[in-house]
């Protein structure tokens, strides 16, 4: 049976208390693309935890650099492993503590009908206001996962030409190959992750769009349904990448496996 997120912060002490003391310390200020504002918390504390937590669950950690895609890439991740409205203030500040893997992405939220919930609980002008808004969400997701598809393919490729130089090198001392095959499981577990949400936000706004025409009809749920059409066209792409096949099967055009997706 799924663990709900209150079951995660019961069985998980030591993660409990690093969560709160995180959002008690102002984690939750954003700065560019929905990420929290640079300071020593989100770039320093939150990933050290981060680390620490993840190989106390026996998930895929390694201590090599980043490379400039890997961080690009992460950062992409953000607003797309989020909660859509910004509304949702607790699922929101689980997905922040998930994405810094100081909580397993297990902890998020999967009730399709939250979207909604915030999206009508708002003061909005008229109830075209709320079809904007839905179409607008999904139009920018869709654009966000564009970029991200672009960004994971260079990651990809990289990623092979990595495991090519471990397969023919005999130069490369034993630890060095556990880091990389360890930071290869993160990315591609982060893409898995990713595609997981995205079907999760398409569910999400299908619920909001159909209670929306039945509680408030209007001829913009037109607009709303073909933003929400384009983004699940750009879903396709996104979740049939190349993969390498760290989680089994022959990675290309592996299916999303997600929420376990950092396990190596």
């Amino acid at each position: 049976m799924r663990k709900t997120g209150s079951d995660f912060f019961a069985s998980h002490s030591v993660a409990t208390i690093a969560a709160l003391c995180l959002l008690l310390a102002g984690c939750s200020t954003t700065g560019d693309l929905g990420r929290p504002r640079p300071n020593i918390i989100a770039d320093k504390i939150a990933p050290a935890i981060g680390d620490w937590s993840a190989r106390f669950r026996g998930e895929a950690s390694s201590w090599s650099h980043l490379t400039d895609d890997e961080e690009q890439l992460r950062a992409r991740a953000w607003r797309l492993v989020l909660p859509a409205h910004e509304r949702s203030h607790f699922d929101r500040e689980v997905s922040k503590l998930a994405h810094a893997r100081i909580l397993p992405v297990e902890a998020q939220s999967n009730d399709v009908s939250a979207y909604y919930r915030a999206l009508t609980s708002g003061s909005f002008a008229s109830q075209a206001s709320r079809y904007n808004r839905l179409g607008e969400d999904a139009n920018g997701d869709r654009l966000l996962l564009g970029q991200f598809r672009a960004n994971a393919l260079r990651v990809i490729n990289a990623d092979r030409a990595r495991l090519r130089v471990l397969d023919a090198s005999q130069q490369v001392p034993p630890e060095q190959r556990d880091s990389a095959a360890q930071r290869v499981a993160e990315n591609e577990g982060l893409m898995l992750w990713v595609c997981e949400r995205a079907h999760f936000r398409l569910k999400s706004y299908r619920y909001s769009l159909d209670n929306l025409v039945v509680e408030m009809p209007s001829r913009e749920a037109i607009r709303a349904e073909r933003a929400i059409m384009g983004m699940e066209s750009e879903i396709g792409p996104t979740c049939n990448l190349p993969l390498i096949g760290v989680f089994g099967g022959k990675g290309e055009g592996a299916p999303p496996r997600a929420p376990v997706v950092y396990k190596g």
